[in-house]
Parts: structure tokens; sequence; C-alpha cells
């Protein structure tokens, strides 16, 4: 065996170990953070972002209106959510989202529409809408490829800085 296999070895075993302690740390993370969210907030799911870190998703549901968020298992919860969408029925077959906010390009967009369209499922919603309004528009494509990977059909009129975005369950 050469030398250069004993290194890459020697790293690996490294990096297993480095990553083991990640999930161990994230893994003592999440049952701190369940008990302190759950006191206020409905827990629906534990899932993973997009750097493969572990994330509590929570709700808080109103008559009209609810808001999902998730908080990244990395630190403890101190009442504050990492990412979130706020939401409100429009009818009896249309959710519709008010605004996303929180931190970008660590796929808690991602974590956060699928759960979203669960819950559309579950309440038996048929559709999911939602504006591109003009504030939108310095990340305008960067929107058009969250949606349009996540199977909304969008329509942006660039000379009114409008769109819509509307999500049919098929």
């Amino acid at each position: 065996m050469s030398y250069t296999a004993f290194v890459d070895i020697d790293r690996n075993k490294e990096e297993l170990k480095e990553e083991l302690d990640s999930i161990e740390f994230q893994l003592f993370r999440m049952q701190e953070n369940v008990k302190e969210i759950a006191k206020k907030s409905e827990i629906i799911s534990i899932d993973r972002t997009k750097e493969e870190n572990w994330a509590v998703i929570y709700v808080d549901k109103k008559s009209t209106t609810f808001q999902i968020m998730l908080h990244e298992c990395t630190k403890p919860f101190r009442g504050n959510w990492d990412s979130a969408i706020e939401v409100e029925y429009k009818n009896e077959r249309t959710i519709h989202i008010c605004d996303i906010k929180g931190e970008e390009n660590k796929g808690f967009g991602s974590v956060l529409i699928n759960q979203l369209k669960e819950i559309a499922r579950e309440e038996n919603k048929q559709f999911i809408t939602g504006d591109i309004v003009q504030r939108d528009f310095d990340h305008v494509h960067r929107l058009k490829h969250f949606y349009c990977k996540h199977y909304f059909n969008v329509n942006i009129d660039h000379s009114q800085q409008s769109g819509e975005i509307i999500w049919t369950d098929s």
C-alpha cells in the first residue's frame, strides 16, 4: 500500500470522526431545542438542510393565517427562527404565501416549501399561490428559479415589476 493510501485512510477517519461529532452535537441541540420550541409552537417535522444539518420545523396557526418556521440545530433555540414562511388561507381551496424570510442559500426555503405542500395536501388545499412584487425584483431571477424548482408556475411581468406563482396539487 502506498503512503498516499495511508494518508487518505487517516484523513477519511478524521473526517468521519468530525462528522459523527457534529451529528452528536446537533442531536443534543435538537433534543434541547424541541423542548423549548414545543412550549409555544407545534413541531411538525425534523428535516435536513442543504448542508446536511438537522433542523426543527414548527408552526404557529391562527384562524386565517399561519407561519411555518425552521430552526437549525447547530445552535441553541433562543426564541428566533432561521427562516419562515408566512401564509394565509385565501379560500377553502387555496393557501397564499405572503412572505418568505430568513437566511439565503442554505436550503431552508426548500425545506419550508416542502412542508407547506404537505400541509396543503393534509388540509385538502389544491393551490398554493403567491405574488411577486416590486421589492422582489432585485432577486427575481433567483425567485423564479426557486419556485420553478418546486413545480410552481411562475408568471412575471417585467414591465410592471409584478408577477404571480401558482402550485397545483396533481
